[in-house]
């Protein structure tokens, strides 16, 4: 179910609040575009400054608006495992597909802690689980070994994986099975990631390019890793673009110049730098997605 180009979508704003109108239509888009799946309220959709109740809605929003067409993996994580348990019993009472839960934050728990907090989430809920492993945010890294003892779990169906390792895929293969669903979370190595055994990309560029994303990872799963490049050559400047500052403010300005939502987040996060905006548009040029 979870493969392919899965956008990590971002939440538009308008005049401070969420803008419910522009989400719907944003999921609209990404099904007429090609996208593979939908990943709401993760980091890339702000959700260390969403209320409770507007992660919520954001993630109830995205599900109807989807209305079965694509599957929908629900951002849940938290460092708290009694809020991160909430957040993954909404997303299975809303009818999500999945649930994105990220190693616990800045506590830097063991890998005892990570398996425990893990396990609580699969045993009380009834919903797949993809682990979110991404030590350069988190702070801990889950070492492959407790993802295989994870993996054992029924319902802890993957991992998107941001460590940018390519050798974390195989290694992971070993000891979670051929069968555990591997997709990256970082753009730059999804090419890579795929000939390694990944099976996906759960994007922030896929927010700007989506039709571009979802044929490059379409190539990978046929095989034709040389199509694939020919793709990745062109999305790689806007890649590397988007993330010169935090990647949401790149990616909603680029959003902003195809006029499909506002460019505005909410601090710390802090609009671009003339810079940056320059270095963007040029990769959108390169892309062919902007005259």
């Amino acid at each position: 179910m979870f493969k392919g180009s899965m956008p990590a979508l971002v939440t538009p704003f308008k005049d401070g609040a969420v803008d419910f109108d522009t989400l719907k239509r944003l999921v609209d888009w990404h099904v007429d575009q090609g996208s593979h799946g939908l990943v709401p309220v993760g980091t890339t959709g702000e959700s260390p400054t969403l209320t409770h109740s507007e992660h919520e809605a954001v993630v109830d929003t995205v599900v109807k608006a989807a209305a079965g067409r694509i599957p929908v993996i629900a951002g849940a994580g938290s460092n708290n495992t009694a809020e991160a348990l909430r957040f993954v019993h909404h997303a299975q009472n809303v009818g999500a597909d999945g649930a994105l839960v990220v190693t616990p934050y800045y506590n830097k728990p063991t890998q005892a802690g990570l398996y425990e907090h893990f396990r609580m989430l699969h045993d009380e809920s009834n919903i797949p689980i993809i682990i979110y492993n991404i030590p350069g945010r988190s702070a801990v890294d889950m070492t492959p070994e407790t993802m295989g003892k994870l993996a054992q779990l029924p319902r802890i169906a993957g991992v998107k994986d941001a460590t940018g390792d390519l050798a974390r895929v195989c290694a992971q293969r070993i000891t979670c099975g051929l069968d555990f669903i591997q997709v990256s979370g970082e753009d730059a190595t999804a090419h890579g990631f795929n000939a390694q055994g990944g099976t996906g990309c759960i994007s922030v560029t896929a927010n700007v390019a989506p039709a571009l994303c979802s044929q490059m990872q379409e190539a990978c799963l046929a095989g034709d890793y040389a199509t694939a490049l020919k793709l990745q050559d062109r999305l790689m400047p806007l890649h590397q673009a988007i993330f010169t500052e935090p990647g949401v403010s790149g990616a909603k300005y680029a959003m902003s110049l195809l006029d499909l939502c506002e460019d505005s987040v909410r601090l710390p996060l802090m609009p671009l730098t003339d810079p940056t905006k320059d270095k963007i548009q040029a990769a959108l040029r390169h892309a062919g997605l902007l005259n």
